[in-house]
């Protein structure tokens, strides 16, 4: 394949929309969200039916995802693929209201940490989607794209011009880059340089962040990266050349820069990072490796903060967003051109203006074992050192973590009981940038969905955090 001209190519920016959050922002809400923020595609990471309804009739392009869970019975029968796009397109399809254009296999099937669990099982289930689509004459109306990890490729030295693709998953890759191209499919990758400076010592805040001024640029042979997303996608770009397919089409499936969870996660440096992205796909810099050609599309991550992520990866994984969880803007970018800030999601419901704190008057000589119970049913990522609610004294970091437990379970009275520590107040308890949340009245129920890797994490943090303030 050939590259098309620059002229020639379609350009757009799109965001994920993930709904891991226990009082989720109603879907109508969302959309209502996109729209006023001119925002024309979104990712989303299941085939939620109440979500794609409400996105019908939106002229808002969707890509849907196959959930990694459902990988291996894909892969192994056609009648389980036929059955997913029935079930999942062609109802939403047939009618015209509402416009799927991708379908993901798997959500980051190929990452490091999740071994071989996945990866087998894409081809199979890409191409059983692609033959159910075909049954229902609706390929050519849908692309079936695979999402790739940013850790799915890399280079040793660091050096963009050595990149290659994993060894334990490269001839999987060139299964799925043949599988592409027969489809004419782009390849859809994601890219974090968030991960790549929290991970990696040798990349500095200011080249993650595109302050090319005051950043060290990166040589490599006679080309000079002055920045890190630069220096990750060149890196790509050699590991699809090494493997025979250099002129694909690319798609950015994921970018962003999370604001809590981890030092450095911050609002200021997250939109400096979401400009820097958006500045260097609009002026069509290019990389040095493809200086005139651009990714065909960039979908920025996140919309919405979601309270239930998996933090195996770090305490931020729950802070994409470029709202908040409740659909309030965290700082300033343009999505289109044309609105030159943010607009907030209206009229939000939500629970009464009430919250939990600890009674100090009482012994508090079980407060610290009451709060660190409430955090393995709640969400107190933002407690955890360099984020937003870190310098809390105790017992206000006690209050967080019985607010954040009250809240998540609909605050109900005996939610905010703890041994008789706890104490409802209509006080706001925030204080500076943290932020005491009065949760969402949920239009949709979502389970509680904790995974068990995340209670050692969320413990260990606050253990030591905790313990150390006592």
């Amino acid at each position: 394949t050939v590259l098309r001209p620059e002229a020639d190519r379609v350009q757009s920016i799109g965001v994920n929309w993930g709904t891991s959050a226990s009082h989720p922002l109603p879907p109508s809400k969302v959309v209502e969200l996109l729209k006023l923020n001119k925002i024309t595609k979104v990712k989303l990471f299941d085939s939620n039916p109440q979500v794609l309804e409400a996105l019908s009739n939106s002229v808002i392009d969707v890509t849907v995802g196959v959930p990694n869970s459902m990988l291996r019975s894909l892969n192994t029968s056609v009648k389980a693929a036929e059955s997913w796009v029935h079930d999942n397109l062609t109802r939403y399809l047939t009618t015209g209201r509402t416009r799927i254009e991708y379908i993901t296999i798997g959500d980051e099937p190929f990452l490091q940490s999740y071994g071989s669990r996945f990866y087998p099982f894409v081809v199979g289930a890409a191409i059983n989607i692609e033959a159910a689509l075909m049954r229902a004459k609706l390929s050519k109306k849908v692309k079936v794209v695979i999402p790739c990890s940013f850790d799915a490729f890399g280079s040793e030295s660091g050096q963009p011009s050595k990149g290659h693709f994993r060894p334990d998953i490269n001839k999987t890759m060139i299964q799925v880059l043949n599988f592409l191209t027969k489809t004419r499919s782009p390849f859809f990758v994601n890219i974090s340089p968030f991960l790549s400076y929290y991970q990696n010592k040798n990349i500095s805040l200011d080249f993650a962040l595109f302050k090319e001024e005051t950043a060290r640029p990166h040589n490599d042979t006679h080309r000079s990266y002055k920045n890190s997303f630069e220096l990750s996608y060149d890196t790509l770009i050699t590991a699809l050349t090494v493997a025979g397919f250099p002129n694909i089409d690319i798609v950015i499936s994921q970018i962003g820069w999370p604001t809590d969870g981890a030092p450095n996660a911050t609002v200021s440096n997250a939109e400096i990072f979401i400009k820097g992205i958006l500045d260097h796909f609009r002026n069509r810099k290019g990389t040095p490796l493809r200086p005139r050609v651009m990714p065909v599309e960039i979908y920025i991550h996140a919309l919405l903060d979601e309270d239930q992520r998996n933090i195996t990866a770090g305490n931020f994984e729950r802070h994409w967003g470029v709202f908040t969880f409740d659909g309030q803007a965290k700082y300033q970018v343009d999505f289109s051109q044309s609105t030159k800030s943010l607009v907030n999601a209206q009229s939000v419901e939500y629970f009464a203006s009430r919250w939990c704190v600890v009674n100090n008057n009482l012994d508090m000589s079980n407060a610290t074992a009451h709060a660190m119970e409430a955090c393995t049913n709640a969400d107190c990522t933002a407690l955890s050192p360099g984020s937003s609610c870190f310098n809390l004294s105790w017992p206000g970091n006690v209050s967080y973590a019985f607010n954040s437990y009250y809240q998540q379970h609909d605050q109900r009275a005996d939610s905010c009981d703890f041994g008789g520590l706890g104490m409802i107040t209509t006080v706001d308890p925030s204080v500076g940038n943290c932020r005491f949340n009065v949760e969402l009245k949920a239009s949709f129920s979502v389970s509680l969905r904790w995974s068990k890797f995340d209670y050692p994490l969320i413990l260990i943090v606050l253990a030591v955090w905790l313990l150390d303030r006592l």
